[in-house]
């Protein structure tokens, strides 16, 4: 790796984490440069502006999620033990340190919703492709035999991703500490009710 790409790898890094916090409206790229040591127009000759860099945040944010938790879900069985695995690791990357104020993609989500552009498009392709993964999970579990035959997969996916998003919600705005428990729970239900009876 060169030295260019290291330096341009260090600064997605340090932004992605602000941008965690701050969101992507909060980052800086003079608050950036001074925290890393460069020249703004050292930072700046690597993205060309800031919506760039916002651009390239959301695509670290989608890679870091689909390695933490989605590729990571596969070694598990599939069927009901992957979309377990799956949930878990769900839940901790809410919580993961390189996240301080939580899931960067949700934040993004809720900035970027009523607006255009290449960050809202790259975001809404990314969350359309995770809702197909997760009902392609879901049918993975039809197909095993321990989910019903009928199932709406599609339906599953979006359920699945609103506990997540309740998750988030409860636990990082209301600080609720029973935030997770009542995540797993429905979590619980959502199989129970999708279970081959």
């Amino acid at each position: 790796m060169s030295k260019g790409e290291e330096t341009r790898d260090r600064i997605v890094d340090r932004a992605f984490r602000l941008a965690s916090r701050d969101g992507l409206s909060g980052l800086s790229i003079g608050k950036l440069a001074t925290e890393l040591g460069l020249s703004k127009s050292g930072l700046f000759a690597h993205f060309g502006s800031k919506e760039g860099l916002e651009l390239e945040v959301l695509k670290a944010g989608a890679e870091r999620f689909t390695e933490q938790v989605l590729r990571s879900s596969f070694s598990a069985p599939r069927g009901v033990p992957r979309l377990r695995k799956l949930f878990r690791n769900w839940l901790a990357w809410v919580t993961d340190p390189a996240q301080p104020g939580g899931c960067v993609l949700f934040a993004a989500a809720a900035e970027l919703d009523d607006s255009e552009g290449p960050q809202r498009d790259f975001l809404a392709t990314s969350q359309a492709a995770l809702m197909a993964a997760l009902a392609k999970a879901a049918r993975m579990g039809v197909e095993s035999g321990e989910l019903r035959q009928d199932l709406d997969c599609e339906q599953f996916a979006f359920e699945l991703q609103g506990i997540l998003m309740a998750y988030h919600h409860s636990r990082r705005l209301l600080r609720d500490p029973k935030a997770e428990a009542r995540a797993k729970s429905a979590f619980e239900r959502l199989l129970q009710t999708s279970a081959m009876s």
